[in-house]
Protein backbone atom coordinates (compact mmCIF):
# COMPACT_ATOMS: atom_id res chain seq x y z
CA UNK A 1 0.00 0.00 0.00
CA UNK A 2 1.42 3.88 -0.86
CA UNK A 3 2.11 6.42 1.44
CA UNK A 4 2.36 8.98 -1.34
CA UNK A 5 1.41 12.47 -0.58
CA UNK A 6 1.21 12.16 2.83
CA UNK A 7 3.82 14.84 5.10
CA UNK A 8 6.22 13.47 7.18
CA UNK A 9 4.44 14.85 10.02
CA UNK A 10 1.03 12.80 9.42
CA UNK A 11 0.60 9.79 12.20
CA UNK A 12 -1.00 6.70 10.48
CA UNK A 13 -3.66 4.53 12.39
CA UNK A 14 -5.00 1.64 11.62
CA UNK A 15 -8.61 1.20 12.82
CA UNK A 16 -10.77 -1.76 13.88
CA UNK A 17 -11.91 -2.39 10.35
CA UNK A 18 -8.24 -1.92 8.68
CA UNK A 19 -8.80 1.13 6.81
CA UNK A 20 -5.53 3.02 7.25
CA UNK A 21 -5.64 6.91 7.87
CA UNK A 22 -3.49 9.77 7.66
CA UNK A 23 -4.29 11.71 10.32
CA UNK A 24 -2.44 15.17 9.70
CA UNK A 25 -1.33 17.30 12.62
CA UNK A 26 -3.51 20.05 10.81
CA UNK A 27 -6.66 21.39 11.85
CA UNK A 28 -7.88 19.30 9.10
CA UNK A 29 -10.11 15.69 10.06
CA UNK A 30 -8.87 12.20 9.08
CA UNK A 31 -8.13 11.79 5.31
CA UNK A 32 -8.39 8.24 3.46
CA UNK A 33 -5.96 6.86 0.89
CA UNK A 34 -7.49 6.63 -2.50
CA UNK A 35 -9.73 3.82 -3.49
CA UNK A 36 -10.80 3.15 0.31
CA UNK A 37 -13.96 4.24 2.03
CA UNK A 38 -13.76 6.24 5.42
CA UNK A 39 -16.18 4.97 8.06
CA UNK A 40 -17.27 8.16 9.50
CA UNK A 41 -18.25 11.48 8.40
CA UNK A 42 -14.45 13.58 7.34
CA UNK A 43 -13.85 16.98 5.12
CA UNK A 44 -12.30 16.39 1.93
CA UNK A 45 -9.06 18.92 1.94
CA UNK A 46 -9.55 20.14 -1.65
CA UNK A 47 -12.74 20.35 -2.69
CA UNK A 48 -13.70 20.95 1.18
CA UNK A 49 -17.24 18.76 0.51
CA UNK A 50 -18.82 16.90 2.98
CA UNK A 51 -18.85 13.40 3.04
CA UNK A 52 -21.07 10.34 5.27
CA UNK A 53 -20.88 6.76 5.44
CA UNK A 54 -24.72 6.69 6.78
CA UNK A 55 -24.24 3.11 8.20
CA UNK A 56 -21.04 3.89 9.92
CA UNK A 57 -22.86 4.56 13.24
CA UNK A 58 -25.54 2.39 12.47
CA UNK A 59 -27.21 0.29 15.79
CA UNK A 60 -25.92 -2.91 14.23
CA UNK A 61 -22.10 -1.93 13.36
CA UNK A 62 -21.55 -0.71 17.31
CA UNK A 63 -19.28 -3.07 18.54
CA UNK A 64 -20.01 -3.85 22.06
CA UNK A 65 -23.26 -1.80 22.26
CA UNK A 66 -26.98 -2.85 22.77
CA UNK A 67 -25.42 -6.11 22.81
CA UNK A 68 -28.11 -8.45 24.89
CA UNK A 69 -26.53 -10.52 27.87
CA UNK A 70 -26.11 -14.69 27.41
CA UNK A 71 -28.67 -16.02 29.05
CA UNK A 72 -26.35 -18.83 30.78
CA UNK A 73 -25.05 -15.51 32.21
CA UNK A 74 -28.24 -14.76 34.03
CA UNK A 75 -27.74 -17.46 36.47
CA UNK A 76 -25.04 -16.27 38.43
CA UNK A 77 -25.81 -15.13 41.92
CA UNK A 78 -24.55 -11.35 41.84
CA UNK A 79 -27.44 -10.91 38.77
CA UNK A 80 -30.26 -12.65 40.81
CA UNK A 81 -32.68 -10.57 42.67
CA UNK A 82 -32.65 -10.53 46.25
CA UNK A 83 -35.43 -11.38 48.60
CA UNK A 84 -37.94 -8.02 48.53
CA UNK A 85 -38.95 -6.28 51.37
CA UNK A 86 -42.47 -7.16 52.90
CA UNK A 87 -43.84 -3.90 54.89
CA UNK A 88 -46.89 -2.80 55.84
CA UNK A 89 -48.22 0.27 53.90
CA UNK A 90 -48.35 3.41 54.54
CA UNK A 91 -52.27 4.48 56.01
CA UNK A 92 -53.61 6.90 57.98
CA UNK A 93 -54.95 4.14 60.60
CA UNK A 94 -51.68 2.83 61.39
CA UNK A 95 -50.46 5.98 62.85
CA UNK A 96 -51.17 5.15 66.37
CA UNK A 97 -49.08 4.75 69.27
CA UNK A 98 -49.03 1.32 68.82
CA UNK A 99 -47.25 1.70 65.79
CA UNK A 100 -44.49 4.05 66.92
CA UNK A 101 -40.81 2.15 65.93
CA UNK A 102 -42.75 0.43 62.82
CA UNK A 103 -41.83 0.81 59.53
CA UNK A 104 -44.09 1.16 56.77
CA UNK A 105 -44.04 1.53 53.14
CA UNK A 106 -45.27 4.20 50.60
CA UNK A 107 -47.27 2.14 47.76
CA UNK A 108 -46.84 3.48 44.41
CA UNK A 109 -50.61 4.89 43.70
CA UNK A 110 -51.72 6.20 40.62
CA UNK A 111 -51.35 9.53 42.09
CA UNK A 112 -48.48 9.58 43.61
CA UNK A 113 -47.05 12.67 45.02
CA UNK A 114 -43.59 11.39 45.29
CA UNK A 115 -43.32 10.35 41.78
CA UNK A 116 -44.93 13.97 40.64
CA UNK A 117 -43.97 16.52 43.05
CA UNK A 118 -40.37 14.75 43.55
CA UNK A 119 -38.24 14.44 46.94
CA UNK A 120 -35.35 16.31 48.61
CA UNK A 121 -31.91 14.59 47.44
CA UNK A 122 -31.20 12.95 50.21
CA UNK A 123 -34.47 11.12 50.31
CA UNK A 124 -34.51 10.28 46.83
CA UNK A 125 -31.06 8.58 47.09
CA UNK A 126 -31.91 6.76 50.05
CA UNK A 127 -35.33 5.19 48.04
CA UNK A 128 -33.16 4.23 45.11
CA UNK A 129 -31.17 1.84 46.92
CA UNK A 130 -33.91 0.35 49.32
CA UNK A 131 -36.25 -1.77 47.19
CA UNK A 132 -39.59 -0.01 48.61
CA UNK A 133 -39.67 3.20 49.52
CA UNK A 134 -40.64 3.47 53.18
CA UNK A 135 -40.22 5.65 56.12
CA UNK A 136 -40.35 4.40 60.37
CA UNK A 137 -43.62 5.70 62.39
CA UNK A 138 -41.91 8.10 65.46
CA UNK A 139 -43.59 9.83 67.94
CA UNK A 140 -43.63 13.00 66.42
CA UNK A 141 -45.39 11.14 63.49
CA UNK A 142 -48.27 10.49 65.64
CA UNK A 143 -48.78 14.00 67.00
CA UNK A 144 -48.90 15.49 63.32
CA UNK A 145 -51.69 13.35 62.39
CA UNK A 146 -53.43 14.40 65.17
CA UNK A 147 -52.94 18.24 64.37
CA UNK A 148 -54.07 17.40 60.90
CA UNK A 149 -57.05 15.79 61.84
CA UNK A 150 -57.83 19.14 63.95
CA UNK A 151 -57.04 20.84 60.96
CA UNK A 152 -59.34 19.21 59.07
CA UNK A 153 -62.07 21.24 60.36
CA UNK A 154 -60.25 24.63 61.22
CA UNK A 155 -59.12 27.77 58.95
CA UNK A 156 -55.52 26.97 58.11
CA UNK A 157 -54.43 29.84 59.65
CA UNK A 158 -54.44 28.19 63.28
CA UNK A 159 -52.19 25.27 61.91
CA UNK A 160 -49.32 27.22 60.64
CA UNK A 161 -46.17 24.88 61.53
CA UNK A 162 -42.62 24.78 61.06
CA UNK A 163 -40.66 21.53 61.52
CA UNK A 164 -37.43 22.75 63.08
CA UNK A 165 -34.47 20.79 64.33
CA UNK A 166 -30.68 20.07 63.76
CA UNK A 167 -29.57 18.48 60.30
CA UNK A 168 -30.63 14.78 59.75
CA UNK A 169 -33.06 14.69 62.46
CA UNK A 170 -35.73 13.69 60.14
CA UNK A 171 -37.71 16.82 58.90
CA UNK A 172 -38.52 16.10 55.34
CA UNK A 173 -39.18 12.37 56.00
CA UNK A 174 -41.53 14.12 58.57
CA UNK A 175 -43.49 16.55 55.82
CA UNK A 176 -43.62 13.65 53.40
CA UNK A 177 -45.36 11.71 55.86
CA UNK A 178 -47.91 14.69 56.18
CA UNK A 179 -47.93 14.92 52.65
CA UNK A 180 -48.88 11.15 52.66
CA UNK A 181 -51.65 10.86 55.27
CA UNK A 182 -53.72 14.14 53.50
CA UNK A 183 -53.65 12.55 50.23
CA UNK A 184 -54.82 9.42 51.69
CA UNK A 185 -57.25 11.66 53.77
CA UNK A 186 -58.56 12.96 50.78
CA UNK A 187 -57.41 16.20 51.53
CA UNK A 188 -55.92 18.58 48.08
CA UNK A 189 -52.04 18.62 48.28
CA UNK A 190 -49.73 20.74 47.26
CA UNK A 191 -46.25 19.96 47.91
CA UNK A 192 -43.22 21.89 46.85
CA UNK A 193 -39.80 19.74 47.97
CA UNK A 194 -37.24 22.42 47.23
CA UNK A 195 -38.39 25.98 47.24
CA UNK A 196 -34.93 27.32 47.05
CA UNK A 197 -35.89 26.65 43.22
CA UNK A 198 -38.11 29.73 43.51
CA UNK A 199 -35.89 31.72 44.26
CA UNK A 200 -32.16 30.62 43.15
CA UNK A 201 -32.75 32.34 39.47
CA UNK A 202 -33.32 28.37 37.96
CA UNK A 203 -36.11 29.33 36.20
CA UNK A 204 -37.72 32.39 33.67
CA UNK A 205 -39.01 35.41 35.34
CA UNK A 206 -40.70 38.59 33.60
CA UNK A 207 -42.64 41.53 35.35
CA UNK A 208 -46.12 42.17 35.42
CA UNK A 209 -47.47 45.28 35.55
CA UNK A 210 -50.79 43.90 37.14
CA UNK A 211 -49.42 42.90 40.05
CA UNK A 212 -46.16 44.54 39.96
CA UNK A 213 -44.48 41.58 40.91
CA UNK A 214 -41.96 39.16 38.73
CA UNK A 215 -43.75 36.25 37.27
CA UNK A 216 -42.65 32.75 36.76
CA UNK A 217 -44.37 31.42 34.19
CA UNK A 218 -42.32 28.09 33.63
CA UNK A 219 -42.39 26.99 37.33
CA UNK A 220 -45.92 28.16 37.39
CA UNK A 221 -46.63 25.70 35.00
CA UNK A 222 -44.62 22.71 36.28
CA UNK A 223 -46.25 23.19 39.54
CA UNK A 224 -50.19 23.38 37.71
CA UNK A 225 -48.96 19.87 36.11
CA UNK A 226 -48.21 18.39 39.42
CA UNK A 227 -50.60 19.49 41.52
CA UNK A 228 -53.30 18.72 38.37
CA UNK A 229 -51.25 14.61 38.30
CA UNK A 230 -51.97 14.74 41.99
CA UNK A 231 -55.48 16.03 42.71
CA UNK A 232 -57.08 15.57 40.02
CA UNK A 233 -60.23 13.93 41.66
CA UNK A 234 -61.14 16.33 43.74
CA UNK A 235 -60.46 19.01 41.42
CA UNK A 236 -63.07 17.56 39.54
CA UNK A 237 -65.67 18.26 41.92
CA UNK A 238 -64.50 21.94 42.85
CA UNK A 239 -66.21 24.69 40.35
CA UNK A 240 -65.18 28.12 39.39
CA UNK A 241 -67.49 31.16 41.27
CA UNK A 242 -66.22 34.19 39.27
CA UNK A 243 -65.28 33.98 35.15
CA UNK A 244 -61.74 34.85 34.54
CA UNK A 245 -60.37 36.75 31.30
CA UNK A 246 -56.70 36.92 30.64
CA UNK A 247 -54.51 36.94 27.36
CA UNK A 248 -57.59 36.32 24.95
CA UNK A 249 -58.44 33.08 27.09
CA UNK A 250 -61.58 32.81 29.16
CA UNK A 251 -63.39 30.80 31.93
CA UNK A 252 -66.61 31.39 32.54
CA UNK A 253 -68.16 30.99 36.27
CA UNK A 254 -69.03 26.92 36.87
CA UNK A 255 -65.51 25.65 35.16
CA UNK A 256 -64.16 22.81 36.96
CA UNK A 257 -60.68 23.43 38.64
CA UNK A 258 -59.10 20.76 36.99
CA UNK A 259 -60.23 22.19 33.36
CA UNK A 260 -58.62 25.47 34.51
CA UNK A 261 -55.60 23.89 36.14
CA UNK A 262 -55.05 21.70 32.74
CA UNK A 263 -55.27 24.76 30.59
CA UNK A 264 -52.77 26.31 32.64
CA UNK A 265 -50.31 23.58 32.69
CA UNK A 266 -50.25 23.65 28.73
CA UNK A 267 -49.31 27.52 28.25
CA UNK A 268 -46.98 29.29 30.02
CA UNK A 269 -48.59 32.66 29.02
CA UNK A 270 -51.36 32.28 31.49
CA UNK A 271 -49.83 29.47 34.42
CA UNK A 272 -49.02 32.52 36.18
CA UNK A 273 -52.06 34.03 36.47
CA UNK A 274 -54.02 30.27 36.04
CA UNK A 275 -52.27 29.33 39.62
CA UNK A 276 -53.47 32.14 41.83
CA UNK A 277 -56.90 32.24 40.21
CA UNK A 278 -56.26 28.29 41.51
CA UNK A 279 -55.49 29.36 44.66
CA UNK A 280 -57.44 31.98 45.13
CA UNK A 281 -60.80 29.59 44.29
CA UNK A 282 -59.46 26.89 46.91
CA UNK A 283 -59.40 29.70 49.60
CA UNK A 284 -63.41 30.24 48.87
CA UNK A 285 -64.55 26.39 49.07
CA UNK A 286 -65.18 24.82 52.67
CA UNK A 287 -65.92 21.43 51.23
CA UNK A 288 -62.12 19.83 51.15
CA UNK A 289 -59.34 20.58 53.26
CA UNK A 290 -56.10 21.71 51.67
CA UNK A 291 -52.43 21.17 52.47
CA UNK A 292 -49.47 23.69 51.55
CA UNK A 293 -46.18 21.66 52.50
CA UNK A 294 -42.84 23.59 51.70
CA UNK A 295 -39.60 22.18 52.38
CA UNK A 296 -36.68 24.25 52.58
CA UNK A 297 -38.77 26.93 53.74
CA UNK A 298 -36.57 29.45 55.12
CA UNK A 299 -35.04 30.07 51.64
CA UNK A 300 -38.34 32.32 51.48
CA UNK A 301 -37.35 34.50 54.19
CA UNK A 302 -34.27 35.41 53.15
CA UNK A 303 -34.20 39.21 52.26
CA UNK A 304 -32.55 39.18 48.69
CA UNK A 305 -32.61 36.03 45.99
CA UNK A 306 -30.54 35.55 43.30
CA UNK A 307 -32.75 36.51 40.44
CA UNK A 308 -31.74 39.99 39.61
CA UNK A 309 -34.12 43.32 37.71
CA UNK A 310 -32.88 45.40 34.51
CA UNK A 311 -30.71 47.19 37.06
CA UNK A 312 -28.86 44.27 38.31
CA UNK A 313 -30.22 44.98 41.78
CA UNK A 314 -31.31 41.21 43.82
CA UNK A 315 -34.84 41.01 44.32
CA UNK A 316 -36.65 40.55 47.60
CA UNK A 317 -38.76 37.51 47.88
CA UNK A 318 -41.71 39.00 48.16
CA UNK A 319 -41.74 40.51 44.93
CA UNK A 320 -41.86 37.76 42.72
CA UNK A 321 -45.71 35.61 42.08
CA UNK A 322 -44.92 32.38 43.73
CA UNK A 323 -42.79 33.29 46.91
CA UNK A 324 -45.52 36.07 47.59
CA UNK A 325 -48.22 33.52 47.83
CA UNK A 326 -46.49 31.16 49.78
CA UNK A 327 -45.63 33.76 52.07
CA UNK A 328 -49.13 34.92 51.78
CA UNK A 329 -50.91 31.54 53.42
CA UNK A 330 -47.59 30.89 55.78
CA UNK A 331 -48.59 34.54 57.42
CA UNK A 332 -52.29 34.04 57.54
CA UNK A 333 -52.73 37.12 55.47
CA UNK A 334 -54.67 34.56 52.69
CA UNK A 335 -55.91 31.10 54.29
CA UNK A 336 -58.02 27.69 53.22
CA UNK A 337 -61.51 27.53 55.14
CA UNK A 338 -59.84 24.09 56.28
CA UNK A 339 -56.52 23.04 55.97
CA UNK A 340 -52.92 23.50 56.83
CA UNK A 341 -49.63 25.27 56.18
CA UNK A 342 -46.37 22.52 56.89
CA UNK A 343 -43.17 24.13 56.47
CA UNK A 344 -39.68 22.43 57.12
CA UNK A 345 -36.32 24.65 57.35
CA UNK A 346 -32.74 23.40 56.25
CA UNK A 347 -30.21 24.94 58.35
CA UNK A 348 -27.34 22.73 56.23
CA UNK A 349 -27.60 25.53 53.53
CA UNK A 350 -25.05 28.37 53.83
CA UNK A 351 -26.68 30.31 50.40
CA UNK A 352 -29.97 30.19 52.17
CA UNK A 353 -29.79 30.24 55.86
CA UNK A 354 -32.42 30.30 58.29
CA UNK A 355 -33.09 34.43 58.77
CA UNK A 356 -33.08 36.70 62.36
CA UNK A 357 -36.96 37.12 61.14
CA UNK A 358 -37.82 33.20 61.90
CA UNK A 359 -35.36 32.33 64.45
CA UNK A 360 -37.36 34.99 66.59
CA UNK A 361 -40.77 34.33 65.84
CA UNK A 362 -39.99 30.45 66.45
CA UNK A 363 -37.99 30.81 69.09
CA UNK A 364 -34.97 29.29 67.86
CA UNK A 365 -31.20 29.94 69.40
CA UNK A 366 -29.63 30.14 66.24
CA UNK A 367 -25.75 28.98 65.69
CA UNK A 368 -24.34 32.29 66.58
CA UNK A 369 -25.75 34.69 69.50
CA UNK A 370 -27.65 37.35 67.92
CA UNK A 371 -28.36 40.76 69.63
CA UNK A 372 -31.68 42.61 69.09
CA UNK A 373 -30.17 45.76 67.06
CA UNK A 374 -29.25 42.89 64.11
CA UNK A 375 -30.78 43.93 61.21
CA UNK A 376 -34.22 42.84 60.71
CA UNK A 377 -36.68 42.79 57.95
CA UNK A 378 -40.32 44.56 59.25
CA UNK A 379 -41.58 43.06 55.88
CA UNK A 380 -40.50 39.57 56.65
CA UNK A 381 -41.47 40.01 59.88
CA UNK A 382 -44.65 40.32 58.91
CA UNK A 383 -44.88 37.44 57.05
CA UNK A 384 -43.41 35.24 59.82
CA UNK A 385 -45.92 36.47 62.33
CA UNK A 386 -47.84 33.28 63.85
CA UNK A 387 -46.26 30.64 62.43
CA UNK A 388 -45.69 27.82 65.35
CA UNK A 389 -41.92 25.62 65.94
CA UNK A 390 -42.61 22.10 65.78
CA UNK A 391 -39.29 20.54 67.03
CA UNK A 392 -38.28 17.31 65.55
CA UNK A 393 -36.42 14.98 67.86
CA UNK A 394 -33.44 14.99 67.44
CA UNK A 395 -32.29 11.40 67.67
CA UNK A 396 -33.72 8.04 66.80
CA UNK A 397 -35.16 6.08 69.85
CA UNK A 398 -33.66 2.51 70.19
CA UNK A 399 -36.89 0.82 69.09
CA UNK A 400 -36.50 3.50 66.09
CA UNK A 401 -33.10 3.02 65.07
CA UNK A 402 -33.86 -1.00 65.14
CA UNK A 403 -36.63 -0.82 63.08
CA UNK A 404 -34.29 1.01 60.35
CA UNK A 405 -31.57 -1.30 61.17
CA UNK A 406 -33.69 -4.40 60.47
CA UNK A 407 -35.07 -2.80 57.79
CA UNK A 408 -31.74 -1.89 55.75
CA UNK A 409 -30.43 -5.74 56.85
CA UNK A 410 -33.18 -7.79 55.34
CA UNK A 411 -32.85 -5.57 51.77
CA UNK A 412 -29.20 -6.55 51.70
CA UNK A 413 -27.53 -3.48 52.76
CA UNK A 414 -25.25 -4.77 55.48
CA UNK A 415 -21.73 -6.44 54.19
CA UNK A 416 -20.43 -6.71 58.08
CA UNK A 417 -22.25 -9.59 60.04
CA UNK A 418 -25.48 -7.90 61.19
CA UNK A 419 -25.63 -8.44 65.17
CA UNK A 420 -26.17 -6.29 67.97
CA UNK A 421 -22.86 -5.63 68.61
CA UNK A 422 -22.82 -3.77 65.16
CA UNK A 423 -26.12 -2.24 65.67
CA UNK A 424 -24.91 -0.24 68.85
CA UNK A 425 -21.78 0.26 67.50
CA UNK A 426 -23.56 2.18 64.36
CA UNK A 427 -25.94 3.59 66.79
CA UNK A 428 -23.62 5.11 68.80
CA UNK A 429 -21.09 6.47 66.46
CA UNK A 430 -24.09 8.59 65.09
CA UNK A 431 -25.13 9.58 68.24
CA UNK A 432 -28.95 8.56 67.11
CA UNK A 433 -29.17 11.22 64.36
CA UNK A 434 -31.24 9.47 62.06
CA UNK A 435 -29.61 10.34 58.74
CA UNK A 436 -25.93 9.41 60.16
CA UNK A 437 -26.95 6.51 61.64
CA UNK A 438 -28.35 5.30 57.53
CA UNK A 439 -25.51 6.98 55.87
CA UNK A 440 -22.88 6.46 57.60
CA UNK A 441 -23.66 4.36 60.35
CA UNK A 442 -25.31 1.86 58.05
CA UNK A 443 -24.36 2.29 54.45
CA UNK A 444 -20.92 2.93 56.08
CA UNK A 445 -20.35 -0.80 56.33
CA UNK A 446 -20.65 -0.83 52.20
CA UNK A 447 -16.83 -0.03 52.13
CA UNK A 448 -15.61 -3.53 53.55
CA UNK A 449 -16.58 -6.12 56.42
CA UNK A 450 -14.15 -6.15 59.35
CA UNK A 451 -12.08 -9.52 59.05
CA UNK A 452 -13.33 -12.07 60.73
CA UNK A 453 -10.36 -14.13 62.46
CA UNK A 454 -11.00 -18.23 62.63
CA UNK A 455 -9.05 -19.54 65.41
CA UNK A 456 -8.90 -22.92 63.85
CA UNK A 457 -6.74 -21.17 60.89
CA UNK A 458 -2.86 -20.23 61.79
CA UNK A 459 -1.57 -17.09 61.14
CA UNK A 460 0.40 -16.20 57.92
CA UNK A 461 3.14 -15.80 59.65
CA UNK A 462 2.96 -18.86 61.39
CA UNK A 463 2.00 -20.90 58.36
CA UNK A 464 4.73 -19.60 56.16
CA UNK A 465 7.44 -21.06 59.14
CA UNK A 466 5.78 -24.40 57.88
CA UNK A 467 7.64 -26.80 56.64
Amino acid sequence: MSLTGCSRTSLYRLTSQGILLSVSNSRNYATSLPGQQIPFKINNVKGGTTSKNKKAFSRKNRIGAFRSMNPSQLTEPILQPGPSLSLPSFKPELLTENMIGQVVAFDQIPNDPIKYFGTPKNMLLEFRLLSQRCSVIRNITVFTAEELNAAAAESSSKTRYVLTGPSGCGKSFLLLQAVQYCLAKDWIVIYIPRAKTTVNSTTTHTYDLRTQTYLQPNFAQQTLRRILEVNSANLQTLTMREGLNYERRSFSSGTTLAQLVSAGSKDTAISSVVLETLLNELSRQSKTPVLLAVDDFQALYNEKTTYRDPHFSAIRPYHLAIPRLILEFASGKRSFPKGAILGAVTAADPTFPVTNELMDELGLPGLHPRSPYSKRSKILLEYARGLKNLPVPTEFSPREAASVFETWMRDNALTAPANDELFLAKYTESAGNPKAFVWQGILGTLEGAPPVVNEKTPWPQLREGRI
